[in-house]
């Protein structure tokens, strides 16, 4: 039987979604409670690859499983077996071909900031604190260059794998609720540390010089790499 688990966690106390020796990983939990709940599985897949310290409340894998409970009870025997700050939200069976990272056309993320100058305890690890003034419509303009077709190697390592730079957003914008902010994206795939990077370079520039960042320029030109912690896989749309 072919398996969807839709996945939240809080990633503070993992090294990322990857299986790492010797780290506490999401997958190597989730490979643990698997071999608890099913006679046999193989094929783990996930939509995207969080790093270190990064939360998810929409990732999604896929899997084939034999034995085990059926579809309907999957989640509630997973989470028995699972980590206080892993839980699967939901699971069902997928349709014949599903791949947890091939078959999405789109994935969403949120980052969440505080913008006050006191910091606030109960936010640690859930929001970068960014004490210094924020020009919100700079943010908003920012946000609407994003949507469309553009290179992105400004804002990903110079050290990586990736061998194309170009990216479609589909919608991104900055929302304000008093004392937080959050920015939110959605693109057809993303670069390592592609959001994190934009985030910190918004805050920091607003959209000054951001539009020609947008045609391929190099990483030194763009700002900071946001913190891990403030960011958060949302969404994985499927075709």
């Amino acid at each position: 039987m072919l398996l969807r688990l839709t996945l939240e966690y809080d990633g503070t106390g993992f090294r990322g979604w990857a299986r790492q020796p010797g780290e506490r990983t999401v997958e190597s939990v989730v490979r643990g409670a698997l071999g608890e709940v099913f006679s046999r599985w193989e094929g783990l897949a996930v939509a995207g690859r969080t790093d270190a310290g990064v939360h998810a409340t929409g990732q999604v894998c896929s899997l084939e499983v034999e034995g085990g409970p059926p579809p309907d009870q999957v989640a509630e025997a997973l989470n028995a077996a699972l980590p206080d700050d892993v839980v699967v939200a939901a699971a069902e069976e997928a349709e014949d071909g599903f791949h947890a990272r091939f078959s999405a056309k789109a994935r969403s993320y949120r980052y969440a900031v505080l913008n006050r100058r006191d910091r606030a305890p109960l936010e640690i690890r859930r929001s970068l604190w960014w004490p210094r003034p924020v020009d919100d419509e700079a943010l908003a303009t920012a946000a609407e260059l994003l949507v469309g077709k553009h290179d992105f190697r400004a804002f990903t390592p110079t050290e990586t794998q990736h061998e194309a730079f170009r990216r479609e957003v589909w919608a991104a914008a900055w929302e304000r609720r008093g004392d937080h902010l959050e920015f939110t994206i959605t693109a057809d795939s993303f670069l390592r540390h592609m959001v994190r990077t934009l985030v910190g370079t918004m805050l920091e520039r607003g959209d000054d010089g951001f539009a020609e960042l947008l045609e391929g320029r190099p990483r030194d030109e763009a700002g900071l790499t946001a913190p891990p912690w403030g960011l958060y896989l949302e969404r994985i749309e499927y075709l």
